[in-house]
């Protein structure tokens, strides 16, 4: 029995199994994947039917179902996930969780009515980056992992728009949404649910861990309370890709957690056992990032996940949780049909009879105290009895075994009536066509990772320049000719106060443009009344994508740079677009810089190394609040510049090259010379899964 909780226990299913420990251990809610678009493409997850059936055992007890559709979406397969969409209103699910803004802009017309859920696929950390959705139809928001306790808290003060937050389980390295270590090194795209988590390897920096990629797991369960407090209003269980036991011991230790009763110790010590990396953390959310943050799967934490203690967590769920409560009402009068009526408090009751009035008593008449004992007797269903009210005539006799049957009948129905539910409104809509986009001579931009630019620069039609330069460098910039603009950072944790009175004292220095990589950095920008230039790491992969940042106001905007050139071609719409074509691309946005555990932060002046147990070298570059690790070796497309069709831009990206080499690199993209040295073509070619 489940006492109403201020904190919904948000459990994964990504099989039926799973699904029955999380409720049956005692999730408020489960959030699972159908067959495609769903960002742990490696789980069981559902087909139709199995989506169907589950979304039924779930209703009938209470349990929310959140289906995920937070991939991002290729061009040719946003008819299909509205397909599927349109099949999962039938059912109906009761949100849906999504990270593709063009998937946003068609739901938003086929069905204004589906609650929707953003995923912490879209890097959402800001107040104004969780407004931004708000605005756009969003009713939840799935924070970024890597947010502190005050800093959750700002945002839940500044936006109506309810939050959740992962309270277990695993931490990527990198903000999620925002890494491409696995599309960049295999095809396998984190943003397409198909991450092989090569963080996980072996990675390591001169005086670091050995594996200064790979954090500790998350475990704030025994302080589910403070998260609450801070505005959250769903505890998120990770672990979509983890076995039964796992999702029943970490939902039913929430599940108390969440009532205000201690957590036992055995139970937590089994759910470390069974999933653990060096134990837990919780640096991110006290904001104590570190070299204590990090560890891996040793041999101990895989040993300790024994038969016995599957065997124990299995018991969790080995029987149904009675968590309906059910009101029974009984009549049993002379010459009437005995009839039970049960009632549930979501509004649904049933009615059920005996053909056959009662019989005088030959020997004991029926009382009430015998028809509620049997009443009671609901076991083996996810009912119990909350209410019994009896209505019985004097010296009347009705078999035990046809009030038993009573009983079944009516549950039965219950569960039946509660099963069904009316099917969201879905009216199919008109998906905007790809390649109907017309660019103009395609233009050069440059993004420096600081303002001491070379004389080539000039002849870029815009310079990206850090958001912190200095007032009279960038007055002295604008002065000999530099057309500059100001980046404002991917990660911003926090700083949305700081950045406006940056970028509100730039605009009076004359800047009218700047760079935007997140929806909290756009939403700033379009506040303090800037030109606003979308990044690549928008993640924009279809032409919905590229309406839906139209229609938001951006004025241009970067394609991601996982789509092939083709792919690149196909999209369409009116929103200028460019691409990547020099760079180093980052692969991770971390906000627990690798480099510090070398004896911690040390204001890094030139980029120090990831080094792989091949020893190849990842360089790594800190902006003061994040860092980006970059890939070994540059992406270079000078000499396949004519390959490049349809794009109103194409950007050099300078991360650690000196002023001389950006200037070389430069000089090539005017005059489409091949570069020396070690390259790659990026995804451009080969693309993703």
């Amino acid at each position: 029995m489940m006492n109403c909780n201020p904190i919904e226990v948000l459990a994964p299913a990504g099989s039926p199994e799973s699904l029955l420990a999380a409720v049956r251990a005692g999730a408020d809610a489960v959030y699972l994947g159908g067959s495609a678009f769903s960002a742990r493409a490696s789980a069981k997850n559902f087909n139709d039917d199995e989506l169907k059936e589950a979304v039924s055992y779930c209703h009938v007890r209470g349990v929310k179902v959140y289906l995920a559709v937070n991939t991002v979406l290729l061009q040719d397969e946003l008819q299909k996930a509205l397909d599927f969409i349109a099949y999962a209103c039938t059912l109906p699910v009761d949100a849906l969780l999504v990270q593709d803004t063009g998937l946003l802009l068609l739901l938003q017309t086929c069905a204004p009515q589906l609650r929707l859920h953003a995923s912490t696929q879209m890097s959402i950390h800001t107040p104004l980056g969780a407004r931004a959705l708000y605005n756009a139809g969003i009713r939840r928001v799935v924070l970024a992992r890597e947010l502190s306790l005050p800093e959750i808290a700002e945002i839940h003060a500044a936006v109506p728009v309810e939050l959740e937050t992962f309270v277990h389980g695993a931490l990527c390295m990198s903000v999620s949404g925002q890494c491409y270590f696995s599309s960049v090194l295999g095809s396998r795209s984190g943003n397409r649910g198909l991450c092989a988590q090569p963080c996980r390897l072996p990675f390591s920096v001169d005086g670091g861990t050995g594996h200064d990629l790979s954090l500790k797991d998350l475990s704030m369960i025994c302080r589910i309370n403070e998260l609450a407090d801070a505005g959250i209003v769903s505890a998120k269980i990770e672990g979509r890709m983890k076995r039964p036991e796992y999702v029943a011991a970490a939902a039913r230790a929430c599940r108390l957690a969440a009532d205000g009763q201690p957590v036992p110790e055995d139970l937590m010590k089994n759910l470390g056992a069974v999933f653990s990396r060096s134990g837990f953390t919780t640096g991110y959310v006290d904001a104590q990032r570190g070299r204590e943050m990090f560890g891996i799967r040793s041999r101990e934490d895989v040993t300790g996940a024994t038969n016995a203690v599957f065997s124990e967590l299995h018991n969790l769920y080995k029987d149904e949780s009675q968590r309906i409560p059910v009101a029974f009402s009984i009549t049993i009068q002379k010459d009437e049909p005995v009839s039970l009526t049960a009632s549930d408090r979501d509004g649904h009751t049933v009615s059920v009879s005996l053909a056959e009035p009662p019989q005088p008593a030959l020997h004991r008449a029926m009382d009430a105290e015998r028809c509620t004992e049997q009443l009671k007797k609901t076991g083996g269903t996810p009912f119990y009895a909350d209410q019994i009210d009896c209505a019985i005539g004097d010296g009347l006799s009705v078999p035990v075994s046809a009030l038993n049957r009573l009983r079944r009948e009516a549950l039965e129905e219950l569960e039946q009536a509660r099963a069904v539910r009316p099917a969201i409104p879905f009216q199919m809509c008109e998906i905007p066509k790809p390649g109907t986009h017309a660019a103009g001579k395609r233009k050069l931009r440059a993004r420096f990772a600081n303002a001491d630019l070379p004389a080539l620069a000039k002849e870029c039609e815009i310079v990206y320049i850090p958001y912190h330069t200095d007032l009279k460098k960038i007055k002295e910039l604008r002065e000999n000719g530099y057309p500059v603009a100001l980046e404002i950072p991917r990660g911003m944790f926090g700083m949305e106060s700081t950045l406006r009175a940056r970028l509100a004292a730039a605009k009076e220095a004359g800047i009218t443009d700047v760079w935007a990589g997140n929806l909290g950095a756009a939403e700033l920008a379009k506040e303090l009344g800037f030109a606003v230039h979308g990044g690549f790491s928008l993640n924009i992969t279809n032409t919905a994508a590229m309406e839906w940042y139209r229609r938001y106001g951006l004025s241009d905007a970067e394609l991601s740079f996982e789509l092939t050139l083709q792919q690149a071609v196909a999209i369409g719409g009116e929103l200028p677009r460019g691409l990547l074509l020099y760079g180093r691309l980052p692969l991770m946005l971390t906000r627990n810089c690798p480099a510090a555990n070398a004896g911690g932060c040390r204001n890094c002046k030139t980029a120090p190394f990831l080094t792989d147990r091949r020893g190849i070298r990842f360089p790594i570059q800190c902006d003061g609040a994040c860092s980006e690790v970059l890939n070994s070796v540059p992406l270079d497309m000078a000499d396949r510049l004519r390959e490049v069709r349809n794009q109103d831009f194409g950007v050099l990206r300078f991360t650690i090259e000196t002023k001389e080499e950006a200037e070389a690199v430069i000089s090539r993209y005017l005059t489409g010379a091949p570069g020396e040295g070690e390259y790659t073509r990026g995804l451009y070619y080969r693309g993703i899964e």
